[in-house]
This record gives C-alpha cells, structure tokens and sequence, in this order.
C-alpha cells in the first residue's frame, strides 16, 4: 500500500534548530519533495533559516521563522505558542504537517495544532502521538532516522549525504570579504558550541603547521578567542575569518578549501555538504547521530571517553544528565591520527621534511 497522500499542494515541515540540524535534514527533506514535486514546501524554522535559504536552490520553497515557541523554537517547555501564530499558519491550509525536530513532547501539540489533513513525525514513548508516527530512538543517525518520517508519507530517498547549492552571491561575497582563496587552502575550525566537544586549540594548530599550506581559522564572534589561540600556537601564518561572512558566504569559502579540519559541528557539515573533504574529531556517541556516513572524502577520529574526565558522570545513553564540567571530552584524539587522516584526503603519504604522521601522537 502506497504511503502518499493524494491531492497534496502544501507541505510544513517543523525543523527550526542549529545549523548542522538543518544540514542532517537535507536528504529527508530532498525525499519528500521528490514525492510530492509540485507540492509548495515550508519549513518551520528561524530567521537564520530565512536568510540562508531564501533564493537558495533545494527542497525548501518557504521558510516561515518562528518567533520563541517555548519547546519548539525556544528551550523551555510547557507553555503556549505566542497568541496569533497557529491561528496564521493556519490559514495557510497545510495538507501535510511533518514534524522532523525531536521527540515530540513539545513538538508534537505544535504540529498536530497547525490543521493539516496528516500529520507524521517523531515520538518518544511519552509524546502524544500524530497520525503517521516512527520511534524516535537516541541512538540512531540523525538522517536517517528523518528519512524514516519522510518515508512516512511517501518520500523516496535519494544521496544519503547531504548536497547544499553554492550560489554566486555567495561567492561574490567571499570575494568581497577575502578576495581569491589561494591554491590548496586548508580551513580550521576549532569552535563547537558544546565546549566538551572541542579538540585543543593547540592540536589544531600543531596540524595546521605540519601540513604546509595556507591556513584560514573561522569561527563566530563568541569564539573568536578560539580562532585567535590557534593562529597564536602556530608557527606559521594563518588568516582569521571571524564572522566575517554569512552562513553563505561561509559555503563559498568552504567550497573553495582542498580541506576542512573541524569539531563536530555545523561548519563541518557545511564543508561536506558543499564537496569539500572534512576531517572531523568527533566524540563517540555523536558520531552515532551525526557523523559523516561516507568515508572516500570524510574521516571521522573517534574519542571513546566514556565519562566526564573531571567528576567521572557517564555521558553514555540518551538519557544520561549533564554533569556541570565543560572539560574538553576529545582531548584524547591524537594529533598524528588527525594528521594521518588529513594528509590521506589531501594525497599526500608523508610529511615532505620526513616525520611520519603516526610519530605524533600527543
């Protein structure tokens, strides 16, 4: 029996979080405008979505950016939407209502309030149930588990990885904030937003030097003292790029790197998405839910720490509460492993003054 929906015109798919969130999405969201091609589709999400996806070429033909919805849009749980928002997107007359952002405690209400004919998404155990459901279980691959809400209503997937469009006012923009790239570029990303997941600022630059090549260090504002440390370890000069560019003018930049060595975040699912190989240091339950899942062009090193290296709180399962300890929990990475990796994507066997890769291993 066929999943889709007949005489579909209108579809809101709620997905209003982080940068990476969105980039996990992309396949899910691919599939379902592969099934339904004519249909208008609108996410639901931010006002940073607005301005990344608007005249962007992809599955998205609308972004709607939500103001504070306390559990969906905002952190807190519990309370109603701001008066006015649901009565308007009402209005709007969605045939289908896709909730893609979480369990669904918080969610859930908020979609089935929307009106639409169907509704299909996420459930924990707890969460009130839409009319097509699938389990959301913690352990298991953002996009994949999004392709599984998708297949809910039909959708028909196609590249797992996720592809994000490249335009030429982005890279107008890269031109004017930076001028032309130079040959074999390498980006550092040393930021993350979950301090745990940051690797040593003076790792990164002990890669960035060994490698040889021009170096740029990006970063937002509120890691600018990130970028700086990096650019301070390293004995050879490196180009800072702190909020310097959009999110698109970021894809540019990114486009036009041989390399991308980053965090687990959403600058590296950013790199990977526009073709550009990442080399990312990743904590091991999050490269479960959000690693690359190709490796020809990304390799992802793995820290087994299974405990805050502190106080001792396990971070293993789901469910697992956040001790108050922002110690780094990858610091266990070493830089010969990432360095290994780094040079194997750009080609290269050796480090060209003779030190193998795997002798650093600090």
């Amino acid at each position: 029996m066929s999943a889709l929906v007949e005489g579909v015109r209108r579809i809101a798919v709620l997905r209003a979080n982080a940068v990476g969130d969105l980039i996990v999405a992309l396949p899910a969201l691919e599939a379902v405008k592969r099934a339904y091609p004519s249909a208008r589709l609108t996410l639901l999400g931010r006002e940073w979505h607005a301005r990344f996806l608007t005249g962007r070429p992809g599955p998205v033909d609308e972004v709607i950016a939500l103001p504070p919805v306390p559990g969906v849009s905002a952190p807190e749980t519990g309370q109603r939407p701001p008066p006015g928002l649901l009565e308007s997107l009402r209005e709007r007359r969605f045939d289908l209502a896709l909730q893609m952002h979480g369990g669904g405690v918080s969610s859930n209400p908020f979609v089935r309030r929307l009106g639409a004919r169907l509704t299909a998404g996420l459930c924990v155990p707890e969460a009130e149930r839409l009319d097509r459901w699938t389990p959301y279980v913690f352990y298991q691959h953002e996009t994949m588990r999004l392709l599984e809400v998708a297949a809910l209503v039909g959708g028909r997937a196609g590249a797992i990885e996720p592809s994000v469009a490249v335009t030429a006012a982005d890279r107008a923009e890269l031109a004017r904030a930076h001028g032309e790239p130079p040959p074999d570029l390498v980006a550092v990303h040393p930021g993350a937003a979950d301090p745990r997941r940051r690797w040593p600022a003076y790792r990164f630059a002990a890669v960035a030097d060994r490698l040889g090549r021009p170096v740029v260090v990006t970063g937002t504002e509120e890691e600018r003292d990130l970028v700086e440390e990096v650019i301070a370890e390293m004995r050879r000069p490196a180009t800072p790029a702190v909020d310097s560019l959009s999110l698109g003018g970021l894809a540019a930049l990114y486009e036009r790197c041989a390399l991308v060595i980053a965090n687990d975040t959403g600058p590296r699912h950013l790199a990977a998405a526009v073709g550009t190989p990442t080399v990312g240091v990743y904590w091991c339950g999050n490269l479960v839910t959000a690693g690359p899942l190709t490796r020809t062009r990304h390799r992802p090193l793995i820290s087994w720490t299974a405990a805050c290296p502190v106080c001792g709180a396990t971070g293993l399962g789901g469910d697992a509460e956040r001790c108050p300890h922002d110690v780094s929990w990858v610091a266990d990475v070493p830089i010969g492993a990432v360095l290994e990796a780094a040079r194997a994507l750009l080609g290269e066997d050796h480090d060209p003054r003779g030190t193998r890769a795997g002798d650093l291993v600090c």
